[in-house]
């Protein structure tokens, strides 16, 4: 076997990479290939922040390669086309890439496999790239995926990971192989002010870092909103620049409380990627039964912009939200509070928060994204689908001092300590204050969604 090509979607990096690892080894000469996918366009998922992110890893992606005697083939259009049309012009046998768990991923890989069956060609599509444990690997009784995070992750933390796979030396493409030069992130407008760059070059610095040193306070401290205790892999992860087996094992060779939490964590990533391999409609539509009350645009059309633009008079809420605008990113705890609150105190469909997060995200994965929305909005996985996150408690309990209110809602810079998380109790002040009024009495919001749900 002469030639093989690599398809990468998701997987953007040299380390651990078994697609890549299997063409080097079943072939002389290898071409690493990545598409523009028009179909993923199409759909509107190639928002400013993950494009100009994706930049960054397609240029430190091309650079390993160079590095290395290669280099990245860029196209655009359809996947199978250009896949086709590469493996046409250098005579390829094989094409390798990673499993994906979505509907659309599914529907490209049965579409590629049939195209090139029928010229000849195969298609090995490579588990465990994506993922630490594969979906569908570990299953219960009477079912095809676990429903409840605890039994999944008490036999995914049984399983026995393949050891991770070093970067090849060298890789050897052939020459004539058209392409178009990697984008750079100047070229992308819209994004964030403070969107993090990209490439498996800063993810492996990050990575490294992170387990020797603050990993270690991550079991205490990962819910600290102030503190920003987390890892701030997220991006990487989504992307692939990092690899996810690699981690695991990193993670627990590291040892200690932090790095059990932080792998726990890791868990839940796949735990999602499961449910939504089994259940691809879970993307758009309710996991688990729901009334269909959710209001919607346009009878909701000023509660959910003052959500969006950070405007509620909850600070806590419009802090995270103020975040996701100027990072393309927010912290996790800040996540869960500011989806119960649109789902939940609002009663505003988990889909218009949803989206408006991956418009936005850098990490916007649709299974993560999608199945914590539905688990917050007690349409998903979650045990107890009525818990209604109250924003003062939430800030009370996560930012006791203020300090991240203040420091994402300028207008409340002044407000000591605690009292900035109730801003409509200050004396005099309050009127000196450009912040607006609660959106919502927590009260009322609470007694509506409880109606809600007992019609339902």
């Amino acid at each position: 076997m002469n030639v093989s090509v690599v398809l990468f979607t998701a997987d953007l990096r040299l380390h651990d990479h078994p697609p890549l690892r299997a063409a080097l080894d079943g072939s002389r000469q290898v071409v690493p290939l990545f598409v523009h996918d028009s179909g993923v366009a199409d759909a509107g998922f190639a928002v400013p922040n993950r494009a100009a992110f994706l930049a960054d890893c397609l240029g430190d992606l091309d650079a390993g390669l160079r590095a290395r005697g290669g280099r990245l083939v860029v196209r655009s259009g359809d996947v199978v086309r250009e896949v086709r049309a590469v493996a046409a012009e250098t005579d390829a046998d094989e094409v390798h890439m990673a499993s994906d768990v979505s509907a659309y991923a599914h529907r490209r890989e049965e579409r590629l496999r049939a195209a090139l069956e029928a010229e000849g060609r195969r298609l090995h599509v490579h588990d465990t790239v994506t993922t630490a444990v594969a979906p569908g690997a570990v299953t219960p009784a009477g079912s095809g995926h676990f429903a409840v995070f605890t039994p999944y992750f008490r036999r995914w933390s049984q399983q026995r990971l393949r050891p991770p796979l070093d970067a090849p030396r060298s890789v050897d493409v052939p020459g004539g192989v058209g392409s178009e030069p990697p984008p750079a992130r100047r070229a992308v407008t819209g994004i964030s002010p403070g969107l993090a760059r990209g490439g498996e070059t800063d993810g492996r610095k990050r990575l490294t870092a992170w387990l020797d040193g603050a990993v270690g306070d991550y079991a205490d401290r990962h819910d600290d909103l102030a503190g920003d205790a987390t890892s701030r892999l997220s991006p990487h992860l989504h992307f692939g620049t990092l690899s996810p087996v690699e981690i695991v094992h990193r993670a627990r060779r590291a040892g200690g409380a932090g790095a059990d939490a932080f792998v726990r964590q890791l868990a839940w990533r796949d735990f999602h990627r499961q449910v939504l391999a089994a259940r691809p409609d879970a993307a758009g539509a309710d996991y688990r039964g729901h009334d269909d009350r959710w209001r919607r645009e346009p009878e909701a059309h000023d509660e959910i912009e003052a959500w969006r633009e950070g405007r509620t008079g909850y600070p806590v809420v419009d802090a995270a939200m103020r975040q996701l605008r100027h990072e393309g990113w927010m912290h996790n705890r800040g996540r869960l509070l500011t989806a119960s609150f649109l789902a939940k105190t609002l009663y505003v469909d988990w889909r218009v928060g949803a989206a408006h997060f991956l418009s936005l995200l850098v990490d916007g994965d649709l299974a993560n994204n999608q199945l914590n929305w539905q688990w917050v909005a007690g349409t998903g996985t979650d045990s107890r689908p009525n818990r209604v996150l109250n924003p003062v408690l939430q800030g009370r309990r996560y930012d006791p001092d203020g300090a991240y209110v203040r420091r994402w809602v300028p207008e409340l810079a002044e407000v000591p300590g605690p009292a900035v998380h109730e801003p409509w109790k200050l004396g005099p002040e309050r009127a000196a204050l450009d912040y607006p009024e609660p959106l919502v009495d927590l009260a009322e919001g609470l007694a509506r969604f409880r109606r809600a749900r007992e019609r339902g």
